[in-house]
């Protein structure tokens, strides 16, 4: 690989991570602050990241595709780095696992239910709302 193909890499890499670091942090914050108001037992905070997460996607991947000239190295830092840290899959699954475990199978069950519905919804969505953006 050449010197100049090694620092694209290098450069892509650095803001993927650091637009990461900031999907987590939001990710952190929003959840913290819906699961403190919601003060109950379901995951809240997990439910309003991950539909928020979808709608997003939704929205920017349309935008990107649709209206935005969005260089690879872009797309990469929204997607995989913002997106993909602010999201929360794993922490849905291990939260409906944790459920399961106690006992708790109506609320596991509306859990999957409400995220994946809420999910798929949001991201069709985030899809009109782009499009419906002038």
């Amino acid at each position: 690989m050449s010197a100049s193909k090694e620092n694209f890499v290098l450069h892509k890499l650095i803001l993927i991570g650091a637009a990461g670091g900031v999907g987590a942090l939001a990710r952190y914050g929003l959840a913290g602050v819906v699961q403190r108001a919601s003060g109950g037992m379901f995951p809240w905070g997990t439910v309003a990241v991950n539909c928020l997460g979808c709608f997003a996607a939704g929205f920017l991947w349309t935008l990107a595709e649709e209206r935005l000239s969005l260089s690879s190295e872009a797309r990469a830092c929204v997607f995989v780095g913002f997106i993909g840290a602010f999201t929360t899959f794993s922490t849905y699954i291990l939260e409906t696992g944790r459920m399961f475990r106690e006992g708790e199978w109506l609320w596991a069950a509306g859990n999957m239910t409400l995220q994946n519905a809420a999910g798929v919804a949001l991201l069709f969505i985030g899809i009109a709302a782009a499009r419906a953006v002038a």
